[in-house]
């Protein structure tokens, strides 16, 4: 059954922080983890993993580390999408120069007038 647990790890610095990332998502069984709390020193493991030998491995490669919590994955709410995230949609419509044999032209637009066409902008 997939669980998710909070495991508390003592690290001196950012590479403790990034060794002990990578045991936790090396370790069999873990879909995610995360850093979680203020100080960032509390890892969040999601999947079907024993939590136990995990722990102990944190503590073997980085430093004291401890269980906080073991329990399922809570659930999803739905949530509204806030509306800068919205798709946005290309409208056609269609012109033409007049006259006899000239091709017609498709302008795609957009609907979001409010953003820019580049994105480095």
């Amino acid at each position: 059954m997939k669980q998710t647990m909070l495991i508390k790890v003592c690290m001196k610095d950012d590479k403790c922080r990034a060794k002990a990332m990578k045991i936790a998502v090396g370790f069999s069984g873990v879909d995610s983890a995360a850093w979680k709390g203020n100080e960032k020193d509390e890892l969040e493991v999601t999947g079907v993993v024993d939590s136990i030998k995990l722990t102990k491995k944190l503590r073997n490669k980085v430093g004291f580390s401890e269980i906080v919590s073991v329990g399922p994955i809570p659930e999803k709410k739905d949530e509204k999408k806030d509306e800068s995230e919205k798709i946005t949609q290309l409208l056609p419509y269609y012109y033409s120069f007049g006259g006899y044999g000239v091709p017609h032209y498709v302008h795609y637009e957009d609907s979001y007038r409010g953003q820019p066409y580049c994105s480095i902008m």
